[in-house]
């Protein structure tokens, strides 16, 4: 049934819209992006597991795939009991299937992603805040949360290496400018980190769609744009403006930009995304953390991008 109502808003493009849906934890409104959502269930027993973190309850198997459970409300500093009415969401990004214990699930919204607030660094605690958003849905305030986060502190392994990009070998030193939009901190601290690793060295981060293209949007018009940017890499959950509406506004709408290749490098990258990326215009599409995969496709866009233009 999920799979059928993300159809929807998976095969629009570029809209800068996204479907969340809305779920409780001891009486706070949180939410998930649809487009991560496999299914709904009702709890299940589960196997626990040894030397796991405190907030991962162990492990169930509901058909074909075991799946991981973790224990959000514990996550969250919620210690109230677990009764047989709490629902699993069970997700799929990354390339994982994890199963997210919540209180209730209440109903799915569709809003602009314009709508979604980055919380106050006061309220959220600050970079590491694991809210990505605040939204208003049906005259209520939901606080998105970052799920990627919350697994990368989970299990660290299956998030971004670096040692990944070491594993590369010697490379040279890479000045040409690299923009990059990605809202978690967390993770647009790793992908910087990695980069630097890598040699480029030149890279300029923004939290969101939005602020990226309006700096691409101050560049002289007299220029080459591909002499202040040579590359873009944008994630696709992001507030204000997603990575897919950037896609459309770089590739389709205003020409003097076209030529500057562009990845999408995000935990959603399913067929569905992927066919509605190509349509876009994205030059490449990678499914984070596969850091090392970006790296080789950087280089390669680039060897591609002066062959055709010449070196910007």
């Amino acid at each position: 049934m999920m799979e059928e109502n993300k159809q929807g808003i998976l095969l629009e493009s570029g809209t800068n819209e996204i479907e969340i849906m809305k779920f409780t934890i001891g009486g706070n409104l949180f939410g998930i992006n649809v487009a991560k959502v496999r299914e709904i269930m009702i709890c299940a027993p589960v196997k626990p597991m040894p030397h796991a973190h405190p907030a991962v309850e162990g492990i169930f198997k509901p058909r074909d795939v075991v799946l991981t459970v973790v224990d959000l409300p514990r996550y969250l500093g919620d210690e109230g009991e677990k009764t047989p009415k709490d629902i699993f969401i069970v997700t799929n990004f990354n390339k994982m299937h994890i199963a997210f214990r919540v209180h209730t699930v209440d109903r799915i919204s569709r809003i602009s992603w314009t709508d979604i607030q980055k919380p106050d660094k006061a309220v959220s605690g600050g970079a590491e805040s694991v809210a990505t958003g605040i939204a208003q849905c049906d005259g209520e305030l939901v606080t998105i949360l970052d799920f990627e986060r919350i697994v990368a502190e989970i299990a660290p392994e299956t998030s971004i290496q670096e040692s990944e990009v070491e594993n590369l070998g010697p490379r040279d030193r890479n000045e040409r400018p690299i923009w990059v939009a990605e809202d978690s901190a967390l993770l647009s601290k790793m992908i910087e980190n990695s980069l630097h690793k890598a040699n480029y060295v030149n890279l300029r981060m923004f939290p969101n769609g939005m602020e990226l293209w309006e700096a691409l949007q101050l560049l002289p018009e007299a220029d080459d744009p591909a002499q202040d940017v040579a590359l873009i890499i944008t994630d696709i959950e992001m507030p204000q403006m997603d990575g897919h509406r950037l896609t459309k506004l770089v590739k389709e709408e205003h020409s003097r930009f076209r030529k500057i290749p562009l990845v999408i490098f995000s935990s959603l990258i399913s067929e569905e995304m992927r066919r509605k990326g190509r349509d876009l215009g994205a030059d490449e599409q990678l499914t984070k953390p596969e850091i090392g995969h970006l790296v080789d496709v950087m280089d390669r866009l680039l060897e591609r991008y002066d062959s055709q233009y010449g070196k910007g």
